[in-house]
């Protein structure tokens, strides 16, 4: 076994990208199962990896604390260049590093079983194949998880069997040695394994390899092989040693490694939940992974303009789905900072009803239905689980779990020192009538594109919409999940208004049994009337953010949602009047909400949201340029929803259309290398909050498919 100590050549000055210790956020890709993600830097670090769900505990979160998080590091020794791009139409992640002495591939990803009726098992591995490309590369690797969010200790161990060092001869002259086993075993009863397993493109010349009687030191000289010796190192602040090793690659050499949990000792357990570890296996579970997501967004019948922007958003959400329920996360990350150094850093690796309904809205636009099943079933299971008084939460744990108290993690520093790092969410009990809007238009949408729904399916549609019926006069925490106050929100009472509208199309359509559609067809009207007049600012001519605003009327770019929805007509005075309002600069007392082409998403010199007075980022739905002047603080707005407005409104307007293409085209570059967006954007440009968010890709999507649409002489989609 290698012996503990200290290494001074460490990953964390040998990186001089990291500002402070951290990767900009928007330097991360991301690799995932549909079980779990795992975020890589463009320097080759695994930073943020929760396992085995997306809710559950860190083992790797460097992202968050840059000494106790804990990383798997893989990284070039000496000045060398980076490129990351996924694999063509796959969440197969490659971080190519480029000298004059040579190139070296890392290819990350997590495997997938080819998509038959009779797979095979998944297996829950982060796997890593690092391979020299041309000329000869030395590479550091590094593997330091720090278990339970670092909270709890495990010890590390180097375990040799009867195969470690011992060469295998392919059939084309090349050959294979597997290396010794790194066991971490921790003391929340999880216990991870690191095994690799080193190919070599030449033939052994001169000496036997296959002799047990010769020496794993002449079989390497003999073929030139390339020998990991792992380290083990306990770092200052670490819950437990690491292991560290360095290594020259020559062209042709490749290594393979698989983070996974260690097998029980089960010898009736399935042998194909726990294969043989050799190179053979991990060409072919690459292999197989590659041809799962060709096969999956191959489904896309979207073959319009930005066609690769809009399935590589597809692509990220499939990611952010949760297999076996069919929830959706609003993004697999927790605890990023909406502003560096403020307390806006929220747990989201749940699923919102709100979240999940816009995304299957998204994927059944262009065809990817499988999604809307699953989340039918999500949602069919939560409604035999009602709240007393008859409504859905707002959001559930990817299990369906009802309760997600919220906590915050001292003891890590949080991302730049932004904190507390929290994890569950305080917002899951708000009263957010939004929801039932986004839900039953989803619903419709999968009654359209899907399949029909059933009868028992209606029958809690029924139920859903009558406690809209019920309840849809109340104050909210609507769509911003405000904290401590409730209004009456312009948007709530608009998706409230949708959820009876989607009833009663549901309910012609399929000529299902509604006996209480008078009262439906009433209440809907009510509730229309009740916007365009409590709703509209005379005073500033617009739509605006609560009914209680008159005096100081806030505008709020929520009601962008408006024409979208089909609420309104896009063309109607009052939405044009709107468009314009919001199309206002926030400075020199023009109290709009566009800066750079970039939205806001409220005022918050008139609104008081119940949180901290740091500036804040974007929902990048939504993007945020930070305006000049006292009381203004940069906030959240959705850039993607007024896309999409100005581009319905464009057929009566073409000049509408015109800037709708120029802002979209703008917001795509706000997008990282791999067309990645996070949750918010600063004035600087640099992304904030969690990463990637969903609700950004989905508001991008439907942008881009209806601006598509319109180009193309069509009109707008539902």
């Amino acid at each position: 076994m290698a012996q503990c100590k200290q290494d001074p050549a460490r990953s964390d000055k040998a990186d001089n990208e990291r500002e402070r210790g951290y990767l900009p956020i928007e330097n991360y890709g991301m690799i995932g199962n549909m079980r779990t993600v795992a975020m890589s830097g463009t320097d080759g670090s695994i930073d943020f990896f929760c396992y085995p769900k997306f809710d559950s505990p860190s083992i790797f979160a460097r992202i968050l604390d840059q000494h106790k998080g804990g990383h798997f590091h893989i990284f070039p020794l000496g000045e060398s260049r980076h490129k990351q791009q996924y694999l063509p139409n796959s969440n197969i992640l490659q971080t190519r590093f480029l000298s004059d002495q040579g190139v070296v591939h890392i290819t990350d990803f997590m495997p997938v079983p080819a998509r038959e009726r009779h797979r095979k098992p998944l297996l829950h591995w982060l796997n890593r194949v690092v391979e020299c490309k041309r000329g000869t590369y030395k590479v550091r690797l590094e593997c330091y998880p720090a278990f339970d969010y670092a909270r709890a200790k495990h010890t590390t161990e180097i375990v040799t069997g009867e195969r470690t060092g011992n060469f295998e001869t392919n059939s084309d002259g090349s050959h294979t040695a597997p290396g010794p086993t790194v066991v971490f075993k921790s003391d929340c009863g999880l216990e991870m394994d690191l095994r690799h397993i080193i190919y070599c493109s030449q033939t052994p010349l001169g000496i036997d390899v296959t002799d047990p009687k010769v020496s794993c030191a002449e079989k390497g000289s003999a073929v030139d092989e390339p020998v990991i010796e792992w380290t083990v190192e306990h770092r200052p602040n670490m819950t437990g040693p690491g292991v560290w090793a360095e290594v020259e690659l020559k062209e042709g050499q490749r290594i393979s490694l698989a983070f996974r949990e260690k097998p029980k000792e089960d010898k009736s357990a399935d042998k194909d939940a726990d294969p043989c570890f050799t190179n053979e296996l991990m060409e072919n579970l690459l292999k197989q992974t590659f041809n799962y997501w060709i096969k999956w967004i191959s489904q896309s019948k979207f073959t319009g303009r930005w066609r690769e922007v809009v399935h590589r958003s597809a692509l990220a959400l499939k990611l952010m789905t949760y297999e076996p329920t069919g929830a959706v996360v609003a993004a697999p990350t927790f605890g990023m900072p909406e502003s560096i150094g403020g307390e806006r850093n929220w747990d989201y690796r749940y699923t919102w009803i709100r979240d999940s309904a816009f995304t299957i809205y998204a994927l059944v636009r262009i065809g990817l239905t499988e999604e809307a099943e699953g989340f039918m079933n999500f949602i069919e299971a939560r409604c035999q689980e009602l709240t007393p008084e008859g409504g859905l939460q707002v959001m559930y744990t990817i299990d369906g779990k009802h309760e997600l108290p919220e906590t915050s993690l001292d003891h890590l520093e949080g991302y730049r020192k932004s904190k507390p790092v929290r994890i569950g969410n305080g917002a899951y009990d708000h009263l957010q009538l939004d929801i039932y809007g986004e839900l039953l238009d989803s619903i419709y949408l999968y009654n359209k594109y899907r399949a029909p729904v059933s009868y028992d399916t209606w029958c809690q549609v029924r139920r859903l919409v009558n406690y809209v019926v019920n309840n849809w006069e109340k104050p909210d925490m609507s769509i911003w999940e405000v904290r401590g106050v409730k209004k009456h929100f312009t948007y709530s009472k608009v998706m409230c208004w949708v959820a009876l509208d989607r009833g009663l199309r549901l309910a012609d359509k399929r000529s299902l049994p509604c006996p209480d559609r008078n009262k439906w067809l009433e209440t809907r009207d009510k509730i229309y009337e009740a916007v365009m007049t409590e709703g509209w600012s005379k005073k500033r001519q617009c739509f605006i953010q609560c009914f209680e605003d008159h005096k100081n009327p806030c505008l709020d770019a929520s009601v962008l949602i408006m024409p979208l929805s089909f609420f309104i007509s896009p063309s109607d005075p009052r939405m044009i009047s709107t468009l314009k309002q919001i199309m206002m600069p926030p400075e020199q007392g023009k109290c709009g909400l566009l800066a750079n082409n970039l939205v806001y998403r409220y005022d918050r010199s008139l609104f008081d949201d119940g949180l901290d007075e740091t500036q804040e980022g974007t929902f990048s739905m939504c993007k945020l340029t930070a305006p000049e002047g006292p009381g203004q603080k940069p906030v959240a707005s959705c850039t993607f929803w007024l896309v999409e407005a100005l581009t319905r409104a464009g057929r009566q307007h073409p000049d509408l259309l015109e800037r709708a293409i120029v802002m979209f085209e703008q917001m795509i570059a706000y997008g990282n290398h791999l067309t990645l967006f996070s949750e918010e954007i600063a004035g600087s440009g640099e992304s904030l909050g969690n990463f990637p968010q969903a609700f950004t890709h989905i508001a991008m999507m439907s942008a881009a498919f209806n601006l598509d649409r319109a180009l193309s002489g069509g009109g707008a989609a539902m």
